[in-house]
């Protein structure tokens, strides 16, 4: 019995060494632990369970040149509920009144959401969804309802902001406002101001804190940022809303009616080269409606046609190889060059007839003559008076996707014998409708040639960031001389030449047409089809916009394909919708005439804003660009949501006014 006892304690013995020997291992393992790669698990352990996000800080706003807003960014809210937070005697307490607030604010039954926190509770669903896309009005009330007036760490609430970039004036010009962002596969898409304008308009991305509370999910630590966004800066354009608009549906319905793949339409402001309207529209091959798809007016670059004799005449006129009085013979309308035709449009009538008749009626037969005989022995005088202009070069816009133009030169291998009559009538070279319409708006200028611009002013609420005033690409295109007979041959192509049709004694317009066939030579010409175009100024005698309209691929069908009678009306339509009260009449507008309606806004909105003092002005009711000016004056900052009238501000009308702080309008 005493060996047996005596094994039983050597084993006890045993077992406790043992048992010693491993605490003593599992000591140094924790103290291994602790000190020695500590740091690294604790990193780990915090890097699976807290992550930083970035909080995409708001765009700034585009603006029209009048003040209208083309894009904004909207800040979207979505609630989720973590209903493992809540204590039971809370949740059960405030479940019934805040479903009931839910239910006023959200349009859906109480009993709905009652189901919908009680189901979460049960399941103990850290993450489901109680409504999304909300407004900032929106999700302030719904901060102040019960339960989730106690925060995230006892009332369980999950607040997740986006914001979301919306043009308010819809699709006119959303081609040319643009984007900024990634495509499917993950590149980034820098389209139009939007685009070229980024680094202004993105401001710095902000940092917030979440924690993982299941998989996939993550719920913000604390209610605050760990770095706040800073808002981008705002952009004004030069685009006139007004002039769009007319712009817009000018272009619409002449496309309709002929029904054309697609078309563009510029409106340049005369001296300064601002973009007052641009509108692209190309058709959809399955509904047939159309849409801003591609800015046809600033990447194609194509065969433009008769528009392109203003080059001859400047060339011809300001080298002094002939004056506009130099007669030629159409020769019945056709002649013939090293075995290939050049054709009139109509080849009767008139056959013996001066230089600035030829332009007028637009006779390819008498510009090539004109251009042909003067430059054979000599072309690269010819084109170093194209080069000179400007017109080899693109105009180094900051809209990504310009179109480069083509010019031959003698040294080039596409340059043959019929290179240069065939340039004469705009075949054998390729411009975009931007470039053509710069060189014309240069005439209208008196020879100085002014880049396109889109934009006007970078701003950070009313503090001017940079300006951006004329740029001059060409101080003088050609001499003062050569400009007056310009003048006067553009002017009479609407007056008597191929614009007749568009001339009002009432209302003056410059011009000139354009026919293009393209495809000409593919498949034997069976893909032939027409680019009508018109491009000029308004009014003739002292211009303050010029305008290029081309529509591409009217209806055959139709057996009229000409600029005069395709683009042409759209040009008219314009000019006469901006300088007159009525399109349908040519009666200048009476400028010192008072207008009822603009007297009756006034009379509403200057009150309201000689009541404003040192408090919150109430918005209800009010336009939203009123309410945005009166806001401005104030020093205070302004986030628009919508079109239309104020229906609720962020900050109720009567408080403080604090300069720091952003007011949220919904429009409707």
């Amino acid at each position: 019995m005493a060996v047996e006892d005596k094994y039983i304690s050597y084993r006890i013995y045993l077992v406790a060494f043992v048992v010693f020997l491993m605490a003593i291992a599992i000591t140094i393992k924790l103290t291994n632990i602790q000190w020695v790669h500590g740091d690294k698990y604790r990193k780990l352990a915090k890097d699976l369970t807290v992550k930083t996000f970035v909080i995409h800080a708001n765009k700034g706003n585009i603006y029209s040149s009048d003040g209208s807003l083309l894009a904004t960014s909207i800040p979207n809210y979505t609630i989720r509920f973590d209903a493992v937070v809540p204590k039971e005697e809370v949740f059960e307490k405030n479940v019934k009144p805040l479903s009931d607030d839910l239910a006023r604010l959200l349009g859906k039954p109480s009993s709905y959401f009652q189901a919908l926190l009680r189901k979460a509770r049960n399941s103990k669903s850290r993450y489901t969804l109680i409504a999304d896309k909300l407004s900032y009005t929106e999700y302030a009330k719904i901060k102040t309802f019960p339960l989730f007036e106690k925060g995230a760490n006892k009332g369980g609430i999950i607040v997740e902001q986006k914001t979301v970039r919306v043009h308010p004036i819809g699709q006119i010009a959303e081609r040319t406002i643009g984007y900024d962002k990634l495509n499917e596969e993950g590149i980034q898409k820098q389209v139009g101001i939007e685009g070229a304008f980024g680094k202004y308009l993105n401001g710095k991305d902000g940092k917030i804190l979440k924690q993982k509370i299941a998989k996939g999910q993550w719920k913000p630590i604390r209610d605050v940022n760990e770095v706040d966004p800073q808002d981008g800066y705002d952009v004004i354009s030069s685009i006139d809303v007004f002039i769009q608009d007319i712009a817009h549906h000018a272009l619409l319905k002449q496309l309709q009616d002929y029904k054309a793949e697609h078309g563009c339409v510029v409106v340049m402001e005369t001296k300064t080269g601002q973009i007052k309207a641009i509108s692209n529209l190309g058709k959809d091959a399955i509904s047939g409606n159309y849409y801003e798809t591609e800015n046809y007016a600033i990447k194609e670059s194509h065969e433009p046609g008769s528009t392109f004799k203003l080059v001859d005449m400047i060339a011809l006129l300001d080298d002094q190889k002939v004056d506009t009085s130099k007669v030629y013979d159409r020769k019945g309308g056709l002649i013939t060059y090293y075995g290939k035709k050049v054709e009139d449009s109509h080849r009767g009538g008139e056959q013996k007839i001066s230089l600035a008749r030829g332009f007028e009626i637009s006779s390819n037969t008498v510009m090539v003559q004109a251009v042909y005989e003067n430059y054979r022995k000599n072309p690269k005088q010819f084109l170093d008076r194209i080069d000179r202009m400007g017109m080899n070069k693109p105009l180094g816009l900051p809209i990504q996707g310009e179109g480069k133009p083509i010019i031959p030169h003698p040294s080039d291998k596409r340059w043959s014998a019929l290179a240069l009559p065939w340039m004469a009538f705009g075949y054998g070279v390729a411009v975009t409708p931007l470039q053509t319409l710069t060189l014309y708006n240069a005439v209208a200028n008196n020879g100085e040639m002014v880049k396109p611009q889109f934009v006007s002013e970078i701003k950070e609420w009313n503090k001017t960031i940079k300006k951006y005033n004329k740029e001059v690409i060409n101080p003088k295109i050609c001499s003062d001389e050569t400009i007056k007979k310009l003048k006067e041959v553009l002017h009479n192509v609407v007056k008597k030449g191929t614009g007749k049709t568009l001339y009002s004694k009432d209302f003056s317009m410059a011009g000139k047409t354009g026919t293009a066939q393209a495809n000409y030579g593919k498949n034997g010409g069976n893909e032939k089809h027409y680019i009508s175009s018109f491009v000029g100024y308004f009014p003739a005698e002292k211009p303050k916009y010029s305008c290029i309209v081309v529509v591409h691929k009217p209806d055959a069908s139709k057996n009229n394909y000409y600029g005069a009678d395709v683009a042409g009306p759209v040009f008219k339509r314009i000019a006469q919708k901006i300088f007159t009260d009525a399109p349908s009449t040519n009666e200048i507008r009476n400028l010192e005439k008072k207008i009822a309606i603009q007297e009756n806004n006034y009379k509403e909105h200057d009150p309201k804003a000689r009541e404003v003092k040192n408090t919150i002005p109430n918005l209800k009711g009010m336009s939203g660009m009123d309410a945005v000016a009166i806001l401005g004056n104030l020093g205070i900052k302004v986030k628009v949501k919508g079109i239309g009238k104020v229906k609720n501000q962020s900050v109720p009308a009567g408080g403080p006014i604090n300069k720091n702080t952003t007011i949220v309008l919904e429009l409707s």
